[in-house]
């Protein structure tokens, strides 16, 4: 009789990272992943990814951080979605503990029904059998995991293109894989979009239907699509028509389920007017055609458009391209020309905008707010973060590739 990978089994998980774990395999359904493993009695300053499987739902994870030198760790889960940034712990006996909770999913729907994902998304951790955590910094120090499934905890979905999907690789980077950092574990944040898609394919790729399999009262589905949309050009594709048509799709199917739909207008891409002070608005129509449906239905909406705008007048436009992929020649290996990307954030441009969208979620006064970690400060887009104090630990899988759309 063939064993049964014990991560299968169990609900609840405990692992000592003081001891040597295994190299992940489908045997123990557990262990160090992706990456060469650490060495445990001789730390060094590189990450390590640890993996287990477990079935699709929400998950409880609790980490405590320290070791035997001075230690900067940063978490990341899935498709590096942050969870807690640079926590620094002295040697030996200081520790430091974090909570947070990872939704993991697959592509399978029920029976042979599944998201038709895209060939690019086959190697994302997002959608594989396993909950990955990667410990990156610059001296990542892990004493345990506690790991736990919990069905209760209300669900953040996230529906939209390559400003909100989970970026798989550096240099790229969206607001839907920060903004887990501001959360504590009350709550879990499942971000389902995906490069280039527009509200009508993310819904003909059955990933709303993957949403609505496991939506209920209490959870919210955050909907931001434009800039893609915009260049649809079949007969009565425009803001006016086919756009609000889905967006009235996501509305129904969601209230259906009795959960919050909230909108987000599309983040402005780096155009400025011939002044150079003046962002330009790409989108057309759609911001207001977005705004339209929310005023008519009545749904809570945040104005991404307008607060990308007002981040990329205040930076200006040199600085502004900071907070895109704007790098020159040779900054990441076998790289020999200059990536000038104005409509994809880095990890940055990225921070900054889940902080926009925070803030919208407070001037809403949506009840998610009560789940914010107690660390977390008011933010002006007007008044954005030095961009040369923000510190982000790059993880070691890189692809000069553009994502999907623009």
């Amino acid at each position: 009789m063939a064993m049964i990978p014990m991560a299968l089994i169990a609900q609840s998980f405990d692992f000592d990272m003081t001891r040597q774990q295994p190299t992940y395999n489908e045997h123990d359904g557990y262990g160090y992943d992706l990456l060469p493993a650490p060495n445990v009695k001789k730390p060094t300053a590189d990450p390590f990814y640890f993996s287990v499987r477990v079935p699709d739902g929400n998950y409880r994870v609790r980490v405590v951080l320290g070791g035997i030198k001075n230690s900067s760790t940063t978490v990341r889960a899935e498709g590096r979605r942050l969870m807690m940034d640079n926590v620094t712990t002295k040697k030996k006996k200081d520790t430091k503990t974090i909570e947070f909770t990872v939704n993991k999913r697959s592509p399978l729907i029920e029976g042979d029904k599944r998201v038709k994902i895209k060939d690019r998304e086959k190697d994302y951790l997002a959608w594989d059998d396993k909950l990955t955590l990667e410990f990156n910094g610059d001296q990542p120090a892990v004493q345990s995991i506690h790991i736990e499934r919990d069905d209760k905890v209300p669900t953040v979905y996230l529906c939209g293109n390559s400003t909100v999907v989970d970026q798989n690789n550096e240099p790229w980077a969206s607001w839907g894989q920060m903004i887990t950092r501001w959360f504590g574990p009350e709550v879990a944040i499942s971000n389902h979009a995906e490069s280039g898609l527009t509200a009508r394919t993310f819904i003909g790729s059955f990933r709303l239907d993957k949403i609505l399999q496991t939506l209920k009262p209490g959870d919210y589905v955050f909907v931001e699509f434009g800039h893609n949309d915009e260049k649809e050009k079949r007969p009565g594709d425009d803001a006016w028509y086919h756009y609000v048509y889905q967006l009235k799709i996501f509305i129904d199917q969601v209230r259906q389920k009795g959960a919050q739909i909230v909108f987000c207008t599309p983040t402005q891409r780096r155009q400025f007017e011939n002044d150079n002070k003046t962002i330009r608005n790409t989108h057309g129509d759609f911001p207001a055609a977005m705004k339209q449906v929310a005023e008519r239905e009545q749904v809570p909406l945040i104005d991404l458009n307008q607060m990308t705008k007002t981040f990329f007048e205040a930076l200006g436009y040199e600085n502004s391209k900071r907070a895109l992929v704007h790098y020159p020649a040779n900054t990441f290996p076998n790289q020999p020309k200059e990536l000038a990307d104005n409509t994809h954030f880095n990890p940055y441009g990225a921070y900054e905008v889940a902080k926009c969208v925070v803030m919208g979620i407070k001037q809403l006064k949506l009840p998610l707010a009560d789940y914010l970690r107690s660390d977390w400060r008011d933010f002006n887009p007007a008044r954005p973060d030095d961009w040369k104090t923000f510190k982000w630990a790059p993880a070691r899988n890189a692809d000069l590739v553009k994502p999907d759309g623009n």
